[in-house]
Order: structure tokens, then C-alpha cells, then sequence
């Protein structure tokens, strides 16, 4: 390996985080939690991750205590005491091997196809009911709708401070419910939660005061947020870095501690005329800590790999570089560590055969 791989592994430390080294695990889907609820399998995946000298783990994403916020019984829920109980071990598990954890709380909003999940009978929500496409496939959203996911999320929170989880991440990224409400072209809706970028905020914003509210200070408060949509890949929330500025400075009064800025592909500039990625620009303009993620030690982005393009593995180089001139602070890994859950020690000890090549058709039973 060209570059040293010490910044990788230094400590972080923010205002109510302290982590071991740089690496983060990535949160990927996974439809391994029959019934929602998290087996012994589960806990081996993550403790796995953690021995492997993962310093951070943000899960795959759980959905909230609200009737339609999953499309599939198999996707872990944050919420019942069974669930609850498998995350429990989760934690206790990834803690012994050294590691942090933090679940990612998430609603699918109107990606959530009518007739599936585990309430199949119920229609989708969202901001105005628009799919990424544009097709009007969901309910709008009533005031009362609004209020009752804030409550979900308020109420999944304090079950992950009280299980002994070391924070939360919110999913606000990929067109998911928050990144419905962030973008224009799904948020159509004519009262407070929609108009300007900063008015877009709104519902985010409301979620995690009430979740500050609930959980105090100390608590960390990650957001996860992209300007790409599934399957809108040339999407921006904001199309300048003022926009961005306008879209970071709400959420940054709510309470948010972290912005996880998911992109396909981390090196890649935001804007013209300048070098900066999405998290490099995030972490300048807000101020705050950020995690960049999108392809790692790859040069083909994860959905691209399914559409047939091979994955070629890249050096370290530019990831560490830019880690050298603090343009994030962590760095999310996705195909590598589901790959090989002992990618992060190898890379700490310069292996050879540390990256590993993830094969999209072995998803299902790598575990």
C-alpha cells in the first residue's frame, strides 16, 4: 500500500463521540430479521464488524413503530419488546469487541410499494404522496400523519439510549421519507413543511428536537442525507453551496451532531470550481463533524454493480489524503467490510488482500 494507513486509525472525538479510529461501517439492508425481529445471526454479523476493528457501526436500516414505514416483514424492527431484545444482545455483543454502535432509525415513506410489508392493506405515505418518479402512488400526509411518525422516531430514540446504544443515525437519504420531504419534486405540499430548502427542513428538523428533547445533550445525533435519490441519480437537494448552507443550518440549531453525506462515489467534487466533496463541503459549511461514504477502495459505485459493471479495486490513496487535510472526519465502508468482516484489521496491518472484491450475487449469504 502506497500511503500510510496511520490517520485511519487515530482516535475521533467530538462533543459527545469518542471513537477508536476513523472507520464506519457503512448501514446496508440486509432482510435477515424474519418477523422484524433480530436473531442470534444478527449479533454475530455485527460482533464480527466490531473484532474486526470497525471503530463505529451504524446498522442496517430499522424501521420505526409506524404501520407502513417497512416493505418487508425481514427488515429489523426498532420497536417491540422482542426486537428490542435481539438489539439488546447486539449491542452487548459489538461492546465486547471494542466496538460503538449506532442503529439507523428509518421510514420508507412512499418508496415503500402499496401491498407490502407488514401491513400490506395500507397505502404508503408521504410528503405529497409523489413517488422519485413522480407518480402519485402514496397518501399525502396529514398534520396528524406528521405528528405520529415525529413520535415513532421520538419513541425509537429513547428505546436505543435506554438499550445503551452510543447514538443514533436518522435516515434522511436514497428518497426515503425525510429526503421526500427535502426535495422539491416530492415535497408539493402548501403549508410549513414545504417551500424554500430551509422550509423543506422542517420535518426533520421537528424530529429531532423532539428527539433532543427526549434523549438531552450527550446523546450523539447522526443524519444521514444525500443529494442523490434511488433511482434519481443526477437529483441535488441543493444545487450551490449556499443552498447547502441554507439546508445544513436548521438542522445543525436542531441538535444534529454528525452528517453522514452519502454519495456514490466519496471523491467525487459537489460543485464547479471547487475540489471539496459532499462531506468535505458539509463538514466547511456547518461546521460539524461529517462521515463520507460511496465506494470505497472500488471504482464502480454499489448499484452500478448491479447493473452488470465490475467492480475493480482501487487504492487507499485519495481516501487517505483527504482524511490527512481533515476534509471529513470518518469514512464509511460498505462492500468491503460485508465482504470481509476482518477488512479493517487488514487494512490496519497493510494486507495485501485487504480489499475485498464484493460479488452483488453473494448478498443473500454474507453474513
Amino acid at each position: 500500500m502506497a500511503a500510510s494507513t496511520d490517520s485511519l486509525f487515530t482516535s475521533f472525538q467530538s462533543a459527545n463521540l469518542a471513537l477508536k479510529n476513523r472507520l464506519v461501517m457503512a448501514p446496508m439492508t440486509r432482510n435477515h430479521s424474519p418477523d422484524g425481529t433480530p436473531g442470534q445471526d444478527v449479533v454475530d454479523y455485527y460482533q464480527r464488524r466490531a473484532e474486526g476493528e470497525v471503530g463505529l457501526i451504524i446498522t442496517e436500516g430499522t424501521t420505526i413503530d409506524h404501520p407502513v414505514a417497512s416493505n418487508d416483514v425481514n427488515i429489523p424492527f426498532f420497536h417491540g419488546d422482542a426486537a428490542l431484545a435481539g438489539w439488546a444482545k447486539v449491542v452487548e455483543a459489538v461492546h465486547t469487541a471494542g466496538g460503538k454502535i449506532c442503529p439507523q432509525l428509518w421510514h420508507m415513506g412512499a418508496q415503500r410499494e402499496n401491498g407490502t410489508g407488514p401491513n400490506p392493506e395500507l397505502k404508503s405515505v408521504g410528503p405529497s404522496g409523489l413517488s422519485v418518479t413522480g407518480e402519485q402512488t402514496a397518501e399525502a400526509m396529514t398534520q396528524q400523519d406528521i405528528d405520529d411518525v415525529i413520535g415513532a422516531f421520538v419513541k425509537a430514540a429513547v428505546s436505543a439510549k435506554a438499550l445503551n446504544f452510543d447514538g443514533i443515525e436518522l435516515h434522511g437519504a436514497h428518497g426515503y421519507l425525510l429526503d421526500q420531504f427535502f426535495w422539491e419534486k416530492q415535497n408539493k405540499r402548501d403549508d410549513k413543511y414545504a417551500g424554500s430548502i430551509t422550509a423543506r427542513t422542517r420535518f426533520a428538523v421537528e424530529i429531532v428536537e423532539a428527539i433532543r428533547h427526549e434523549v438531552g445533550a450527550d446523546f450523539p445525533i447522526i443524519l444521514r442525507f444525500s443529494q442523490f435519490k434511488i433511482p434519481a441519480y443526477d437529483a441535488k437537494i441543493a444545487e450551490t453551496p449556499q443552498a447547502l448552507e441554507e439546508f445544513l443550518s436548521p438542522l445543525v440549531d436542531a441538535g444534529v451532531d454528525i452528517f453522514h453525506a452519502s454519495t456514490r462515489r466519496f471523491w467525487e467534487a459537489e460543485f464547479s470550481n471547487s475540489e471539496l466533496t459532499l462531506a468535505g463541503w458539509t463538514k466547511k459549511l456547518s461546521g460539524k463533524p461529517t462521515i463520507a461514504v460511496g465506494s470505497v477502495g472500488l471504482d464502480v459505485d454499489f448499484m452500478s454493480s448491479f447493473g452488470g459493471a465490475e467492480s475493480k479495486i482501487t487504492g487507499l490513496d485519495n481516501l487517505l489524503t483527504r482524511l490527512d487535510q481533515e476534509e471529513f472526519d470518518l469514512i464509511a465502508v460498505g462492500r468491503a467490510l460485508i465482504g470481509d468482516p476482518d477488512w479493517g484489521r487488514k487494512i490496519h496491518q497493510d494486507s495485501e488482500d485487504s480489499i475485498a472484491v464484493f460479488q452483488p450475487e453473494n448478498l443473500q449469504t454474507l453474513i
